[in-house]
Formats: structure tokens, sequence, C-alpha cells
């Protein structure tokens, strides 16, 4: 296996030890999306921990949401002959050149969080949720919620052209399908950040008869949909009650919402993707076969009844 050899060699020149201390004296770049949300910020804060903790030299580049300095950052990686790449793709197309270029210089890559349209060959692993799944799970929270009542859905969906953003639409289309009771009237990008969700929402808003005809509100991601709870307030209506809102992420301040009645579920996406990412690069340094091209994290759901408030006082200290 071409590819790999320089990777497992750098392991062996250091003469790393077995375990987490596997991985201690080498250098990985890590390409991040950008902070366009609390749960990106946290996932940042989680991959610094989990290079720390296992002596990993972390290079760290924001794109402050733009592909092309993805794509700068991963070449800069591959000139300084980093051992590994660590990216959370903003968009899902346009990969192949560089991940060709990093495979040519035996450079691992792993997705974090999102996946590509390009070759499976051209990465080490991804490590994500099933973010079809996760908009299954929001969408058939609502159908258990609302049963045979009808039910204008308005719909906050994430950046155009993210793989979640797509699949998190799917799952809950695939949820909803089968129930003629549930229309999505209204569905807009909010590109998953709580400023957007606001102004989206107002518009919505003024659209459905000030609010009156909507029933319920699914977001992408939980800052979107903070931002339309406030908006929701602003009209004067009762976010949870006049119309129900469930979203995906899992960060604290949807906790807070709903505690407060103003948020009814949320499906948990988990911060800590590098975790698994570095045992998978681990494992393989100490011989071992190459992971699954997929290792999927697990999508819980909350709601009103689990207590959000210690939840939120779990993961208030994770950067969010």
């Amino acid at each position: 296996m071409k590819y790999w050899t320089s990777f497992a060699c750098v392991a062996l020149l250091a003469g790393t030890a077995l375990g987490s201390a596997q991985a201690a004296g080498l250098t990985v770049g890590f390409s991040q999306i950008g902070s366009e949300s609390g749960w990106r910020a946290a996932e940042t804060t989680v991959t610094r921990q989990e290079a720390e903790k296992r002596g990993i030299d972390l290079k760290f580049s924001d794109a402050q949401q733009k592909q092309e300095n993805q794509i700068k950052a991963v070449r800069s990686f591959i000139a300084q002959g980093v051992d590994a790449i660590l990216i959370a793709p903003v968009v899902a197309t346009g990969w192949d050149a560089v991940l060709s270029e990093a495979k040519e210089a035996e450079i691992p890559v792993v997705l974090l969080d999102r996946t590509v349209d390009s070759d499976k060959s051209l990465y080490f692993t991804a490590v994500t949720s099933d973010t079809v799944y996760e908009g299954k799970v929001a969408g058939d929270w609502l159908v258990k919620t609302v049963g045979d009542k009808p039910c204008n859905v308005v719909e906050l969906q994430g950046t155009t052209g993210s793989s979640p953003a797509i699949d998190r639409k799917k799952g809950f289309d695939d949820a909803i399908k089968a129930h003629g009771n549930f229309k999505i009237v209204r569905s807009q990008t909010g590109d998953f950040t709580r400023a957007k969700g606001k102004e989206v929402m107002e518009s919505f808003l003024k659209a459905e008869n000030g609010g009156k005809n909507i029933c319920a509100l699914y977001a992408h991601n939980d800052d979107m949909a903070v931002g339309a709870i406030q908006a929701i307030k602003e009209a004067g209506l009762k976010p949870g009650k006049d119309i129900l809102v469930v979203s995906i992420d899992a960060v604290p301040d949807i906790f807070k919402a709903l505690a407060a009645g103003e948020a009814n579920a949320t499906v948990e996406l988990t911060p800590n993707m590098a975790g698994p990412a570095f045992d998978a690069l681990d494992a393989f340094l100490k011989g071992k076969k190459e992971p699954a091209k997929w290792i999927q994290t697990e999508s819980k759901l909350f709601t009103q009844q689990d207590e959000p408030l210690k939840v939120y006082e779990l993961k208030k200290g994770l950067g969010y």
C-alpha cells in the first residue's frame, strides 16, 4: 500500500509507544470550515483538546466558509509535509484535484463531520454522523408529535451545496412523505448561522399570515433555530407552542430554549469527530488494517422531557 507507506514509517522512525501515545510527535493539519455555528466552534475546541491529549502538533486553518481557502490550506499542509490532514469540507464537490495531490504525497486525509463527492480511494476515512438519519429522526419526532392534524412546515436549510444540508433535508422529507397532512410551505437556506436564521424566519412569518399558518419549524441546525425563535417571539407568537421547533446539533443554547419551552426537540451531533479520527490513525500506525471508509457517530434525540438544563451544564464548557 504505497499510499500509506510514508505515514507508517513516521511512527516507526519516531519510536512511538502503543495506545494514544502512538501518535505523539506527529504533525496533523486541520482545515476547518470556519465558525458559522456554536457546534462548529465546539468541534474546533474538542479537536484541539484531542490533539493535545495525544501529543499531536495540530496546525489549524480557518477557511471562513470558503472552499478556496480550504484548498489553499490543504496545499500548504502538503507543502509542509504534515503526517495527516483533517478536513471539514465546506461543500461536497470540487475536491478531486487537491485530494489527488495529497494521495500523491502519501498523506492520509480524514474527512470530519461532512463528506465529499470524490472517489473513496482519495481519502483515508470519513468520521461523520448519518446526516440523512438525523433528518429522519427530526421528521419522525414531528410526525409522532403532530399526529393526523394538518401541519404546514417551514424549513431553514443549511449552507447550499453542503452535505449536511442535502442529507438533513432528504431524511426529513423521507420521514414526512408518507403522511399527507404535512406540507413544507417555505424552504430557504439560513446558511447555518443564527443571524441568517432569524432573518429568513422573519420573511417566513410575513409570508404566512404573521406565522398563524405555520405549524412547525424544521431547522438544519440549532443556531438557525435559536435565531428563528427570536423572530417568532418578536412576531408576538410563542415558539414551542404556537410553532413547534425541531432542529439538529444539540448545542448548549438549544437546551436553554428547551427548558424555557421555546424549542421542542433537537438531534445531537457530537463535536468529537477528531477522537475517532485519531484513533483510526493510531490503529493504522500500529500495523492494523485500514479503517472502514465511514466511521459513524451516534445521533440522539433530546426533548423537553430530558432534563435540558442538566444537559446544558454538561455541554457549556465544550467551547460552543
